[in-house]
């Protein structure tokens, strides 16, 4: 299947990106492989250019839902997909309420956040920090405190606030909270931000939070007896179920510089996915590496 957002190498996005969007358009892409209907035969259905229809696909153009519901049918939606499809159409802006801290996060992040916030599944390999799911309020300062290239600094409250938005998902009661599982470096436990004090909460946070039954957080530690080439990338598995019967959205984040990509061809995540097995097998298991984590705190004290 044609990739339905290729975020990693496009042109500046025209429209925000939500998880809405993705949904429709990943339906849209799928329904038109399989139809084998061109370009110019869409655009002429639908009265427009053929460029119009490669925009819509690319999530470069918004499409509205009287668009939308000629394109499904055209391709050969069944009634029922074509109502789930509209549903999608009418709802291509909303983000919820992270809106309020988007001047906090670059374009690239936003789209992380709302994925976030609509997933069943994450699954995350951290090198050198803290995921920000996992962070407590002291270690965020302090990380706010280090040197960045970045120009000028965001208010350092308005992270916590919208970190603490984003750690919601994990306590979350409706609806259920999704599955979390994290392969962490040794490096995240002993890179020190904030001093002693701050990382041993830090650890003591690890702990307490792995107790949930949602939560899995394993440890690759530097001394392991197998060598592990890729534990230095990070990158996060992202699955969000699909509405009724349209299909799920699979995503890796990737973090970068000063951007990110989101890949979501299945070839890609699919090495993603054995990629993350083989870290996740090379690690010690979930109570071995809670006591690792107790180990660290120690040296904290």
């Amino acid at each position: 299947m044609t990739s339905a957002v290729s975020m990693e190498a496009a042109a500046p996005m025209a429209i925000a990106h939500t998880v809405p969007l993705l949904m429709l358009i990943n339906e849209l892409n799928r329904l038109k492989d399989s139809s084998g209907i061109k370009d110019a035969e869409a655009a002429r259905h639908l009265g427009c250019q053929p460029s119009k229809i490669n925009r819509i696909m690319l999530g470069q153009s918004k499409i509205s839902v009287g668009d939308t519901k000629l394109l499904g049918e055209l391709y050969g939606a069944s009634p029922e997909l074509v109502e789930v499809m509209l549903d999608l159409a009418r709802n291509l802006g909303q983000k919820g309420d992270w809106t309020s801290y988007r001047d906090l996060f670059r374009e690239s992040f936003r789209l992380l956040v709302d994925l976030e916030h609509h997933a069943s599944r994450l699954r995350q390999v951290q090198s050198e920090i803290i995921p920000g799911l996992l962070q407590t309020e002291a270690y965020r300062r302090a990380l706010h405190d280090a040197p960045t290239p970045f120009h000028g600094k965001t208010d350092v409250d308005g992270e916590i606030h919208a970190l603490h938005y984003r750690q919601s998902i994990l306590t979350r009661e409706d609806p259920a909270p999704p599955a979390v599982s994290f392969a962490l470096s040794e490096s995240c436990l002993r890179r020190a931000y904030g001093g002693n004090q701050v990382m041993r909460e830090q650890m003591l946070r690890l702990i307490e939070i792995a107790d949930d039954p949602n939560v899995q957080i394993q440890v690759l530690p530097f001394d392991g007896n197998d060598p592990i080439l890729y534990a230095s990338l990070d990158f996060c598995l992202i699955h969000v179920p699909g509405p009724g019967i349209a299909n799920p959205l699979d995503f890796v984040y990737v973090e970068q510089y000063d951007d990110a990509r989101y890949l979501d061809d299945h070839d890609r995540v699919e090495a993603y996915e054995q990629l993350w097995g083989y870290l996740q097998a090379a690690a010690p298991g979930p109570q071995d590496s809670i006591e690792f984590i107790g180990k660290v705190a120690d040296h904290y004290s």
